[in-house]
């Protein structure tokens, strides 16, 4: 009852239900809002609080930039996606906003467009170094089969690419990247192929911004070989997982181009299968499948392994 009038008492004013509505379609910043709604920094930042507080928003930084989006889990969750069924589709107001936010995502669509477009040739080059990324991402999903009561982390998660193939299978996704570059194009990405159940947010792998025991599987494409602690990433993953969940890690089989190293910011030269099984191991992951994708020079590796069964847990 509390959570409930709380959230109708928080929408019971034009301008939140508005940000209310808008926030349901992304992950917007302060500056993005204000834009769109045509009013004052300090009101929107005033009623973007009452609406966070009302549990019907959470925010969550980058850097400089905080970004506001409709609740995903708790109590709240299920009012908000309620009230969001009773929002008028004609309502003028409302739809003057729909038209500004569309103009919000060309805007970031651009911002991506001209990111890929800067590096574009260095990205280029290294495809052309391993097997080919359609092959790659029909393995990937073979070997990691979704439903859509799963919830997925993609840790590193770049443009964004493991939650748009996934997004069609699963309840949720969520991917984490220290760059807010790369996240850029990752909501870019997302917005463009309709996988709102997915959503990105900064944060280090070596830190996730979650609680343990939360996820059905876990993927760690193509990140490996830019961390120093590759094993630390994968133990840190794994408590990520419920019991019976999966990892796919997606990387390079050890390799000696020293270009990579120089221009690419390549930690690794890939791994070997007994490094990869002998982490997997640390963690108490049960390593399950390994597929080589060759390529020209480079080979492409995919590791999987799960978690324990419930009541399986080691000691300790």
């Amino acid at each position: 009852m509390n959570a409930l009038l709380a959230a109708l008492r928080a929408v019971a004013e034009p301008t939140r239900l508005r940000l209310f509505a808008l926030c349901a379609g992304g992950e917007w910043t302060v500056s993005e809002l204000v834009g769109i709604l045509r009013q004052s920094q300090p009101r929107v930042s005033r009623h973007l609080k009452l609406l966070t507080d009302a549990g019907l928003l959470e925010r969550f930084g980058e850097g400089s930039w905080v970004f506001h989006r409709l609740i995903q889990e708790g109590a709240a969750a299920g009012i908000a996606r309620r009230l969001l069924t009773l929002l008028p589709e004609d309502d003028r107001a409302l739809a003057l906003d729909r038209e500004r936010l569309a103009e919000v995502k060309w805007q970031r669509s651009q911002a991506a467009a001209t990111y890929f477009a800067r590096n574009a040739e260095s990205w280029d080059r290294l495809r052309s170094l391993h097997a080919d990324d359609a092959k790659v991402e029909r393995t990937i999903k073979k070997l990691l089969p979704l439903r859509q009561t799963d919830e997925l982390l993609d840790l590193g998660t770049g443009t964004g690419r493991m939650l748009e193939i996934f997004a069609p299978d699963i309840h949720r996704g969520r991917g984490v990247d220290l760059s807010c570059e790369m996240l850029a194009v990752a909501r870019a990405n997302l917005e463009r192929t309709g996988a709102a159940n997915c959503t990105v947010r900064q944060a280090d792998i070596y830190q996730p911004p979650f609680r343990e025991n939360c996820f059905d599987a876990v993927t760690i494409h193509q990140v490996l070989h830019f961390l120093d602690d590759p094993g630390r990433a994968i133990a840190l993953a794994a408590r990520m997982l419920r019991p019976g969940g999966r990892m796919l890690i997606v990387d390079f089989a050890p390799h000696d181009i020293e270009e990579l190293r120089l221009e690419h910011e390549h930690r690794r030269l890939g791994f070997g299968d007994k490094e990869v099984a002998a982490w997997f191991a640390a963690a108490h992951l049960k390593h399950q499948r390994t597929v080589h994708l060759p390529g020209d020079p480079l080979t492409v590796s995919l590791w999987l392994a799960s978690a324990k069964a419930a009541g399986k847990a080691p000691k300790g």
